[in-house]
């Protein structure tokens, strides 16, 4: 199996995981000091506040579809990028649809597995030269 295709089944795995609510699936799928955003330019890199997050996105039953991957891969590194829907049904029992871009960073372990290091499902969101 070629690496592109390793690195493609890393994420789907982590989206399992994360449709099947597995808490320690998707936890798997990160490496050490990863970089999670769970709103547009807002990472979160303390391990437990990411589970924490994750555990808050089950709350709402959410599912995800992709438009399509694409994956680069240069050594022990990788991009995935993605369009995605997301599903789900919000606190007051209200359907809920979002979507963005996921550009999501990779690198390869010792033990040959391909993990995250920066997962950004916000990839479409810039901030302003203004803002800055």
């Amino acid at each position: 199996m070629n690496e592109q295709q390793n690195v493609l089944n890393a994420v789907l795995s982590m989206t399992q995981a994360f449709h099947q609510r597995d808490i320690k699936g998707v936890m798997a799928a990160y490496a050490e000091g990863a970089v999670v955003c769970f709103e547009p330019n807002q990472p979160v890199s303390d391990r437990a506040q990411i589970e924490q997050a994750f555990l808050g996105f089950f709350k709402m039953k959410p599912s995800f579809t992709y438009a399509g991957h694409q994956v680069v891969v240069s050594g022990d590194a990788a991009v995935h990028i993605a369009p995605w829907t997301m599903t789900g049904t919000g606190p007051d029992g209200a359907p809920i649809t979002m979507r963005g871009l996921s550009v999501a960073v990779l690198k390869r372990g010792d033990d040959g597995r391909w993990y995250m290091v920066v997962d950004n499902p916000y990839g479409d969101h810039f901030e302003t030269a203004a803002n800055h």
